[in-house]
């Protein structure tokens, strides 16, 4: 068997889909097809059922892609040694990022990182964090951008920033007046929401304490986009949360709708989480090294405020 033999059945136990794990692969699907038979030959062995839709892992199948992965792992860190010792930076690094980061974290630092290191490509993909967890668990992913601790015994975290959350109010709202708010005196009733699966939802609930979340509004409307609650709330009533990066391009208009925390703020940290098997040690480190070169200074500080887990 060889190296490319046991990629493909990596990619279909990931995808549980032949097509899809030939797609992932860059080859045909009776490419894909014909070289997994050759294994189940070769072991005597049926790896994959394929009567079921999605395709099923057969139990010995399962055993033998755990080792599977752990070989391709192996071999590919060969190819790391080699690049580490020529000091070649290159290769392919995959990177998934919660949405209440990506569109203010990625410009600060994405277009510095890919001119120092041209022959690095990047692939970045928007994910909730449970599917980004997924992802690093599967090597779909190699690293990953995301609020923690986790607590995740698969995941090694490394602490990027820790940033605040700032309430974004409606000028209608009868707190508007003040400059500074208290946890005490937020209502999650009042609140417009990211939907279910946002980390960043957890995180609001978790700042407004036990309260109810049982609207008493005519209209509920929950979003996959800060940017959608910011403009519900010019346009309604009724305020959202936003963390620190969001509110650092705000307009002179928009900034009259940002009202602080008193002490101690709310915080959240951002953290790269990584498989506690990974590859790619070189090209993450310096993932590492540009993000928290290009960040506010303001958030490097992890003695802030009140840290707010998501889980």
């Amino acid at each position: 068997m060889t190296i490319t033999q046991l990629e493909y059945i990596i990619a279909v136990d990931t995808y549980k889909n032949f097509a899809e794990a030939a797609r992932h692969c860059f080859v045909t699907q009776p490419t894909l097809s014909m070289q997994i038979k050759k294994i189940e030959e070769e072991l005597d062995v049926l790896i994959f059922d394929r009567s079921k839709k999605p395709v099923l892992t057969t139990d010995i199948g399962l055993q033998i892609i755990n080792q599977a992965r752990i070989t391709v792992q192996e071999a590919y860190r060969i190819k790391e040694v080699i690049q580490t010792q020529k000091d070649e930076i290159k290769g392919e690094l995959k990177i998934g990022i919660i949405p209440t980061l990506s569109p203010y974290l990625l410009p600060l630092f994405i277009t510095k990182f890919m001119q120092k290191y041209p022959e690095v490509n990047l692939v970045v993909e928007e994910l909730l964090s449970d599917s980004i967890i997924d992802k690093l668990n599967n090597d779909i992913l190699d690293v990953g951008i995301l609020v923690t601790p986790i607590k995740t015994r698969s995941i090694i975290e490394i602490p990027l920033f820790y940033e605040t959350f700032s309430v974004y109010m409606s000028t209608k709202h009868p707190l508007s007046n003040k400059s500074n708010i208290d946890f005490t005196e937020l209502d999650i009733n009042e609140m417009w929401l990211l939907k279910e699966g946002h980390c960043f939802r957890s995180q609001v609930i978790n700042i407004c304490g036990d309260t109810d979340l049982n609207s008493k509004n005519q209209l509920r409307f929950e979003s996959g986009s800060l940017e959608t609650l910011k403009r519900i709330v010019e346009k309604q009533y009724g305020y959202t949360l936003l963390p620190e990066l969001a509110t650092f391009d705000l307009s002179e208009r928009r900034k009259k709708y940002v009202k602080h925390f008193k002490e101690p703020k709310p915080v959240r940290e951002v953290s790269l989480i990584i498989h506690r098997s990974y590859m790619k040690r070189k090209l993450i480190e310096l993932l590492q090294e540009e993000i928290q070169a290009n960040i506010p200074e303001s958030l490097k500080d992890k003695t802030r405020g009140r840290l707010i887990e998501w889980v």
